[in-house]
């Protein structure tokens, strides 16, 4: 039986989630999903006082995912179109377990758990990484007010959490496909080839899967 192709495109901030997701849903003529970002009230408050904030950020990003989710499964999913989405919901557990505090995340979790429980499963992940140096300059060059007081030793934690958390993604559901992607080395948005290498290792996963519609 053939699986209904759901790709979602993960990374940390400034890795370029959004840039190949835009051009992996125009290469195969998939529904493209884009996580809210910039509309969350708290974000900017967030970076400039991660401890106060945090937990108004973390469950206003997970609402609004979780509604994201319901309507893609709803208008997309469920009536046999394919989606390439610019996150997986799971990120969210990426950032609370690193910004809230204990008690705070015990309770988030337990939310977290309840709303995500049925939501659709990634059928491929593409996890693109990259150094600090590579992350700080591409967000300088997109240059959004909201990520003007990002610390780089916050980016860099959050790099290696999502290291840590794409490795036991994989130990865990080995039915899931993950393409890992350098960003350091491949820069998909200037070097044609390199979108291209992308691309092909996309179209391989997908035929290798039979999720091709």
């Amino acid at each position: 039986m053939r699986q209904l192709p759901f790709i979602a495109v993960e990374g940390p901030i400034g890795v370029g989630k959004t840039s190949l997701s835009k051009k992996l849903a125009s290469q195969f003529d998939f529904h493209l999903l884009k996580e809210i970002v910039e509309e969350n009230p708290f974000l900017g408050k967030f970076y400039e006082n991660i401890d106060e904030w945090s937990f108004q950020t973390e469950m206003f990003f997970l609402c609004n995912r979780v509604k994201q989710l319901e309507d893609i499964e709803r208008d997309y999913l469920n009536q046999g179109k394919p989606v390439v989405a610019d996150y997986h919901i799971s990120k969210n557990m990426i950032f609370a377990r690193r910004t809230l505090r204990e008690n705070q995340f015990h309770k988030y979790a337990q939310i977290f758990d309840i709303l995500t429980n049925d939501m659709p499963k990634p059928t491929m992940v593409v996890y693109l990484h990259a150094g600090l140096d590579t992350l700080l300059e591409r967000i300088r060059m997109r240059n959004r007010d909201i990520e003007a007081n990002i610390q780089p030793s916050y980016l860099e934690q959050l790099s290696q959490d999502y290291e840590d958390f794409m490795t036991h993604f994989e130990a865990a559901h080995p039915e899931t496909p993950v393409i890992r992607i350098n960003g350091d080395d491949l820069d998909f948005v200037k070097r044609q080839d390199d979108l291209h290498y992308i691309v092909d290792q996309v179209k391989r996963h997908l035929n290798k899967g039979e999720v091709l519609k």
